[in-house]
């Protein structure tokens, strides 16, 4: 993989990536739509969205240059990359490519800026509150510990979450990757912030390299912490790994879950127990997950019954945000205003937002319609 040092590219260069920029995305007005409501303009909660994924471009390359680290063709002049892991060979890129945008946020400062800017852009979508989904152990060694960083994580959020008018949650969550005893440690200490701004406790990576059921003993602790369980399963491998994360980590959300429709009696279960599905369409595309926008089973899913969330996953390396998901539910997948109100309505009622933010943002998807 060819790498260089980059610096800052132009003014330019970034308004043509509007799309995954939304701060830089034109008014409403100048974006007719045949005379349906402005998504951007949808007030609704966004649930599915991870730390150094939910990072600008421009920023990404703006840090690189700072900071002299080298980012490969992919994360430069080939933004957004083409990608594709549904194979082990395919991941370990994702992952790599991940793991270099990780790499350029070396001071508190950088983090600060990461969610300044991801909470600006989150208005600019219309989601009124956030639950951004963490992995402390990533940054841990540069910032103090495993302590120090959920406390600068959670400082920043406030910090945004106040200037930008959006309510911010994080979301610790667990490698699978990695050794469920790290996992425990993450949970108990995910724990000690609850009320503090922590709200619920994930499982993230690779389906393939760890089974939720591995997991059930961080997830426990979580529970009785009075956090959500909010475990990844169901997009790289079929429904056997959703009804781990159903059963066995007593799910609240499920990461992704589509390949949930593979099976229509775990599907009704999911149902019956009112869990939700965070379901990221453009990133199941990019990741091979489907073939094409119409091969995500969110109409199915829908019209089962299935409560949804509909999320970005990682802007930084699929290059599109919030606003675009119910863009293409929309136009790929035939939902009618009222029922991208219902898409909306049901990602607030899922959240961990608190009631005055839930009373709002409900009232204002009615008035969206009206």
């Amino acid at each position: 993989m060819e790498a260089r040092t980059v610096s800052p590219r132009p003014s330019h260069d970034r308004s043509a990536r509007a799309d995954a920029e939304p701060a830089r995305r034109e008014p409403a007005a100048a974006r007719p739509r045949s005379g349906r409501p402005d998504v951007a303009l949808l007030p609704k909660a966004h649930l599915h969205l991870h730390f150094t994924g939910s990072m600008r471009h421009s920023t990404l390359v703006e840090l690189a240059a700072e900071h002299g680290v080298h980012l490969p063709d992919a994360l430069v002049e080939d933004w957004p990359p083409k990608l594709h892991a549904t194979d082990e060979r395919g991941w370990f890129r994702f992952q790599r490519l991940y793991d270099i945008a990780r790499s350029v946020l070396r001071t508190p400062d950088d983090m600060r800026r990461l969610l300044r800017e991801t909470a600006e852009d989150e208005a600019a979508e219309g989601s009124g509150w956030l639950e951004i989904q963490v992995d402390p152990s990533g940054y841990a060694a540069k910032f103090g510990g495993l302590t120090p960083t959920v406390e600068l994580v959670l400082d920043a959020a406030r910090e945004a979450g106040e200037a930008a008018g959006v309510g911010i949650g994080v979301v610790i969550a667990a490698n699978r990757t990695r050794h469920p005893l790290d996992a425990k440690t993450l949970a108990r200490l995910a724990v000690r912030y609850t009320g503090q701004g922590v709200v619920g406790f994930g499982l993230s990576n690779d389906e393939r390299r760890g089974r939720a059921y591995d997991f059930e003993g961080a997830f426990r602790i979580a529970k009785r912490g009075g956090l959500l369980s909010d475990p990844h399963g169901g997009e790289l491998l079929g429904p056997a790994s959703v009804r781990e994360c159903l059963e066995t980590l007593d799910a609240d959300r499920i990461g992704h879950g589509v390949r949930a429709v593979e099976d229509p009696r775990l599907l009704a279960r999911i149902v019956d127990r009112g869990v939700t599905l965070e379901v990221c369409p453009a990133s199941n595309v990019s990741l091979g997950v489907a073939a094409r926008p119409e091969d995500v089973p969110v109409r199915r899913l829908f019209e089962a019954g299935a409560s949804i969330a509909l999320g970005a996953d990682d802007p930084l390396l699929f290059g599109s945000r919030l606003a675009r998901q119910y863009d293409i539910v929309r136009d790929v997948h035939g939902f009618s205003d009222a029922e991208l109100a219902e898409l909306a309505r049901q990602s607030v009622r899922a959240s961990a937002a608190p009631d005055d933010v839930r009373k709002r943002l409900l009232a204002g998807i009615d008035a969206w319609r009206s």
